[in-house]
């Protein structure tokens, strides 16, 4: 059994947290287009969720994957998607490759911090012209005597304008594209880093995403996460928990727009009857129900397989993949059935059409998702 008695009190005092401290304030936070992260992330660590699953010796729990899956599950329950999203950054995507591979003193300075909540962490990967396709990063970090001179950009990085630092991929030599790559802490104030821009997005509203540029920034060598070279081998571990935490933070979130679409269907007449009352209507709702149960399966049985120690690519591909097709077709269904409301801002299934639509580009595109899953079948072309 994946969840136990021992965690249903921090599953409690989570939801108590959500609903006191996060959800009265979303729409607000919508409305700026931005949270107050420092503030947000400070209770979350005071409380100790950020890390859940993180080393004892620098302030986490120490507790196995089923913690950290159980509060991506959790946090659902938050009526947007961009704060949980800017919390997953922290907790699932910037920091698990420093926990597992850093040294004691580059985790000490950065996930420490990041895991008491008293700094905001972004990952940097995807570039104008390598979004999924990560190999292709031009970004690079040249030696220069104990220390790394970064130049290029990073662009679509969450939580980009009030981060701290950036687990940063570079080049760091000029050997094959999946050998000469390094993770790298890089403190956002260091002389040289610029936050071009705060961009502008269809969804995700509340959620800060940044275009930054590095000229010519000076970091010690010290600050590489492991070996040199590693980089791309770790941050394709990286993803295994990026995409399962992305997958299960879909879960609660798609049942609440199914409970609203069917509270608002019961209310809302038409030729005589309320719109639930239509076959084509409550049969699309329970089939949806049953997929998001399915999608919940599968997630249980990858992070199972991830504490028992197992290559999970295979399983939280599929989860990833399943979970970002079920949000478009889950909304888009759900936002028909609310008619010309389901087209208005102000309703919580508008803001659902556009937060899931992420889901599918972010992490690792559909496409990007079967190519892997191809690859391990056996049947993808051998020219690709």
């Amino acid at each position: 059994m994946l969840f136990t008695a021992d965690h249903d009190e921090p599953r409690r005092i989570l939801q108590k947290f959500i609903a006191a401290e996060i959800n009265p304030f979303v729409d607000e936070w919508e409305k700026n287009d931005i949270f107050p992260a420092h503030e947000l992330f400070k209770k979350l660590g005071d409380l100790g969720f950020l890390g859940l699953n993180k080393p004892v010796e620098f302030g986490g729990q120490g507790l196995d994957y089923s913690y950290a899956l159980m509060m991506a599950e959790e946090l659902g329950a938050i009526t947007c998607g961009g704060v949980p999203m800017a919390i997953g950054v922290q907790t699932d995507m910037a920091t698990p490759a420093l926990a597992r591979f850093g040294s004691d003193e580059v985790r000490r300075e950065f996930l420490s911090p990041a895991i008491a909540g008293d700094a905001v962490a972004c990952i940097g990967v995807s570039e104008p012209g390598a979004g999924s396709d990560v190999a292709s990063i031009k970004t690079n970090a040249r030696a220069d005597g104990d220390d790394y001179v970064i130049n290029g950009g990073k662009m679509w990085i969450t939580n980009g304008v009030q981060a701290d630092w950036i687990c940063l991929l570079a080049n760091t030599s000029d050997d094959q594209v999946h050998r000469n790559k390094s993770l790298i802490c890089v403190p956002m104030k260091s002389k040289g880093v610029q936050v071009a821009r705060k961009l502008d997005k269809m969804g995700m509203r509340s959620s800060d995403t940044a275009q930054i540029f590095f000229d010519n920034v000076r970091v010690p060598k010290r600050n590489r996460i492991g070996e040199e070279g590693k980089g791309f081998t770790y941050q394709m571990v990286q993803f295994q928990e990026e995409r399962l935490w992305g997958a299960a933070a879909c879960l609660k979130a798609h049942e609440f727009i199914i409970s609203e679409t069917i509270e608002y269907t019961r209310n809302r007449k038409a030729f005589g009857k309320s719109i639930l009352d239509n076959q084509t209507v409550h049969f699309k709702l329970a089939e949806m129900q049953t997929e998001v149960e399915l999608l919940r399966a599968l997630i249980y049985r990858a992070a199972e397989a991830l504490i028992a120690g197992e290559d999970v690519t295979r399983l939280a591909t599929m989860a990833k993949l399943k979970a970002g097709r079920l949000g478009r077709e889950l909304t888009d269904a759900c936002l028909q059935f609310w008619g010309g409301m389901g087209f208005m801002n102000e309703t919580p299934v508008s803001r659902a059409y556009r937060d899931s639509r992420l889901t599918s580009i972010g992490g690792g595109a559909d496409e990007v998702m079967l190519t892997v899953l191809c690859k391990m079948m056996g049947t993808l072309p051998k020219n690709q």
